[in-house]
């Protein structure tokens, strides 16, 4: 069933997030690749001043290695490079340290939304930064209670943007299927493929991303669930003349990825036109959930949509205090937005989701935060009466 205002009675019940134990200061993280240009002293400086100004302070890591001895390093040594680990390894590493992060951000999003793991109908689990066989949509089966009969859609290796595609695939799920419950799982440990930085492209890439796991229960909001975000209409976009802009590819150490210092102002160009297409001529909502991949985007978004710098707090926040997670840091942003409401005791309120991906992909969604379900607001007021 749709509102008037292209919502439905389908909505975020509850959400999760984890990082992994170890933080990593910015200024440590330049200070170690600075040390591995010893011989390339302009890219050394250059390093410094983009790590100082890509709205970063703290990133977590599940690799020790990073928070070690800088000359112990594998990841970014700065002579031999012998001894980096391969894609296999980065891999093994992978299975063994991205399954607990999920369980984590899984049971706490289930036990927010109140919903038993039996009850789970669909399992998505999404990740762009490790892939194996049977994968960790299996194995959550198991450690969660989830019924072996759950439907499990993989979503891998579609980049930041993977996380809203998931909860856009969940929304229609529940409306194709209503009685469905949706569990999203999102996991990347993207400093797993840290590369030695050989020029100034790759420093980009190097400046923002950090490990993390969320997940979030999606369903039809009952009469005692409160504080829920209920989903509107959405859609995703390829953005014209940027195919190169953003790529990720397989290689012999890790994955390689690429960003064009020209996506901000690709978003520029193009983000306007289709939150106007989005919106369908309705006033801008007050709440901006913005895929924080780099203070260039946030910044972009900002500038073209006239938001206040209110607006792209939460989205800055993250940034800053775990930097860039992949498809799993929309839900961060969503559940730091939903806290603040819950505290300040917001009313309903509406707002726009949107992340970005190899493509490029915009995928963008309308959502509301709702205090309560209405019908309990009409049983209370029936009592009061």
């Amino acid at each position: 069933m749709k509102h008037t205002n292209g919502m439905s009675d389908v909505a975020i019940l509850g959400m999760g997030t984890a990082l992994p134990a170890h933080s990593m200061a910015q200024s440590d993280i330049a200070g170690l690749i600075a040390s591995t240009l010893q011989d390339k002293p302009d890219l050394a400086r250059f390093a410094r001043r983009v790590f100082r100004s890509c709205g970063v302070e703290t990133r977590y890591t599940c690799e020790p290695n990073y928070v070690g001895p800088l000359e112990e390093c594998r990841y970014l040594p700065s002579h031999d490079e012998s001894e980096i680990p391969t894609t296999k390894e980065r891999m093994d590493t992978y299975k063994r340290e991205g399954l607990p992060l999920g369980i984590e951000a899984a049971e706490q999003a289930l036990k927010d939304a109140g919903m038993s793991p039996d009850r789970i109908t669909h399992l998505i689990t999404v990740s762009c930064t490790g892939q194996y066989q049977p994968g960790m949509d299996v194995l959550l089966i198991r450690h969660l209670g989830l019924s072996r009969r759950v439907n499990r859609l993989p979503l891998i290796f579609q980049g930041c943007a993977a996380g809203l595609k998931a909860i856009q695939m969940a929304r229609d799920v529940v409306i194709g299927a209503p009685g469905s419950q949706v569990l999203i799982v999102c996991v990347e440990l993207c400093t797993l493929h840290f590369q030695p930085v050989k020029e100034r492209e790759a420093l980009f890439a190097a400046s923002f991303f950090g490990d993390g796991a969320s997940s979030c229960v999606i369903g039809h909001p009952a009469t005692d669930h409160r504080h829920y975000l209920e989903l509107g209409s959405g859609y995703s976009v390829l953005l014209p003349d940027s195919t190169e802009d953003m790529t990720w590819e397989v290689g012999n150490t890790g994955f390689d990825l690429f960003l064009s210092p020209r996506i901000p102002k690709l978003l520029g160009i193009h983000l306007e036109e289709e939150l106007r297409v989005l919106l369908k001529g309705d006033k801008l909502p007050e709440l901006w959930a913005i895929h924080p991949g780099g203070r260039g985007i946030v910044d972009s978004v900002q500038e073209v949509m006239g938001l206040t710098d209110e607006q792209t707090k939460y989205s800055r926040d993250i940034l800053r205090t775990a930097g860039n997670l992949s498809s799993v840091t929309i839900l961060f942003v969503l559940s730091a937005m939903r806290k603040e409401m819950l505290g300040m005791n917001k009313a309903s309120t509406e707002g726009v989701a949107m992340a970005f991906g190899p493509g490029l992909t915009a995928e963008l969604m309308r959502f509301t935060y709702v205090k309560a379900h209405a019908s309990s607001v009409k049983e209370q007021d029936h009592v009061l009466l």
